[in-house]
């Protein structure tokens, strides 16, 4: 497929830009849902909500009998109230799976009930280092040493609640995104936003050219994935679910930064075989750079859905992600990728 590469290619990390800065932990996803629902408005794909909150637009394709779900999520990790201490400040659960140590240091806010936010700074109890012993400033971070200081004044449990923080309340970890001069990305909370962003790239390039599905697309996007209940509903003639998922790159990983990752297997089961087949084959033929990779600690919300019960075919690709679940990076080649094997496998049929 030809498209306008840098305009599009501008687009979607223009749009991962806006979305990094619209806080949505799982569980509060309501303006960065209503950012989306405006793209499809603008792309004229049809759209729902579901009872959850979440969005399916769909976009009729050549066969309508065999149909695709096509997701990506826009809710991020996060964390919880779990109580107030009684020095005023905040012990947390968290939410979706991440190593304290990896937040240690940043800044954050609370959202009450009522919508009052209140700005503050995750650390761990032995800070100072003037302070301590090395032994204890050494200590393991986790839900019993672990508070946020409040930057507001206040130094008792009662004074805190008289905030209207509750237990249960919501934390939006800062995202702290940038661009490189040199074409990489990094933000917290790439994953999955970024993979939002391929999937409004990819329609939108193929839109543009007058070009359409093969199959009756739905796209899919979730608001729960990153607490493992991110896409409940799939329509009653899908055969196949495709997630678009950030790739691991790591050491002992085969991903790369600079490449899509056509997943063949997570922490939940193996992918669909002949899907995956598909999927290198559309890469080798457009001379798209990819990677094949396998996973343990990972799963998706195709994977989930597979999990769940659902009978579909389950595949998961995507720009290989430096540093998941941590300060995460990727680059323009892997976007860019991404959206062209996207567009490709949209205009597949069904292996």
């Amino acid at each position: 497929m030809s498209y306008n590469m840098d305009r599009i290619l501008d687009y979607a990390v223009s749009l991962t830009l806006e979305l990094l800065a619209i806080p949505s932990v799982a569980g509060d996803c309501v303006e960065a849902i209503q950012r989306v629902s405006h793209e499809f408005e603008a792309l004229g794909l049809p759209f729902e909500e579901t009872n959850k909150g979440a969005l399916i637009a769909v976009w009729r394709g050549s066969d309508d009998e065999r149909h695709r779900v096509v997701s990506a999520h826009v809710d991020t990790l996060g964390a919880t109230v779990r109580r107030i201490r009684r020095n005023g400040r905040l012990r947390l659960f968290p939410l979706g799976g991440f190593d304290w140590r990896s937040f240690a240091g940043e800044n954050c806010f609370v959202r009450t009930l009522e919508g009052r936010e209140y700005r503050g700074t995750v650390l761990p109890d032995h800070a100072a280092r003037h302070a301590f012993a090395e032994a204890i400033r050494n200590e393991a971070h986790d839900l019993d040493n672990v508070e946020l200081r409040l930057d507001i004044r206040t130094d008792s449990r009662e004074a805190t609640e008289a905030l209207g923080i509750h237990c249960g309340d919501l934390v939006f970890f800062d995202p702290r995104s940038e661009l490189t001069e040199t074409g990489y990305l990094k933000s917290r909370f790439l994953d999955d936003k970024v993979g939002v962003a391929i999937l409004l790239g990819a329609v939108k390039a193929m839109r543009e050219q007058g070009l359409s599905p093969a199959h009756t697309t739905h796209f899919y996007i979730s608001n729960y994935e990153e607490i493992g209940h991110g896409t409940p509903v799939m329509p009653p003639k899908t055969v196949e679910a495709a997630a678009v998922d950030v790739g691991v790159v790591a050491e002992g990983c085969a991903s790369s930064e600079h490449a899509v990752t056509i997943l063949s297997r997570d922490g939940v089961l193996p992918y669909d075989r002949e899907a995956v087949l598909q999927l290198k084959r559309l890469a080798d033929d457009e001379g798209i750079p990819y990677r094949i990779d396998a996973y343990i600690n990972y799963a998706s919300d195709a994977s989930v859905a597979v999990r769940s019960g659902r009978d579909v075919r389950a595949v998961c690709f995507g720009p290989g992600t430096e540093a998941t679940h941590h300060y995460e990076r990727t680059h323009r080649d892997a976007v860019d990728a991404s959206i062209r094997l996207l567009a490709a496998y949209l205009q597949s049929e069904i292996a």
